[in-house]
């Protein structure tokens, strides 16, 4: 069974730091694009980074300097380490798996990050 399943959300104060997981099973994980995306209330989903197959990386510039993305493929795991955390940074934090071709892709089901003034 394919899954996806983020962790590491919660309440921080502004500054603060956090480091999120993405846990997959069920697929090759190391043939799939990983990426972070976020969604507020009220607003589209945003793509936040981006790491490909190599170990690549793209980010929002809205994060740039402050978040890295990762990933272990022994592991099948996805890392977003996220320091100096702003309150426009709260949202449900997505991962993302996507294969190469582009005709398959996989959701986890979120995790909320709350970050206070």
């Amino acid at each position: 069974q394919v899954q996806l399943v983020e962790s590491g959300g919660g309440l921080v104060q502004a500054g603060g730091s956090l480091r999120l997981s993405c846990a997959a099973s069920g697929f090759t994980f190391s043939s799939y694009v990983m990426a972070w995306y976020r969604q507020a209330p009220g607003k589209e989903r945003e793509l936040v980074a981006r790491i490909t197959l190599g170990g690549s990386t793209d980010y929002a510039d809205f994060v740039k300097g402050r978040f890295t993305i990762s990933r272990d493929n022994a592991k099948k795991m996805g890392y977003l380490q996220m320091i100096s955390l702003k309150p426009e940074d709260t949202a449900v934090y997505y991962c993302n798996a996507r294969l190469v071709t582009g005709f398959t892709e996989y959701w986890g089901q979120g995790t909320q990050v709350t970050v206070s003034s």
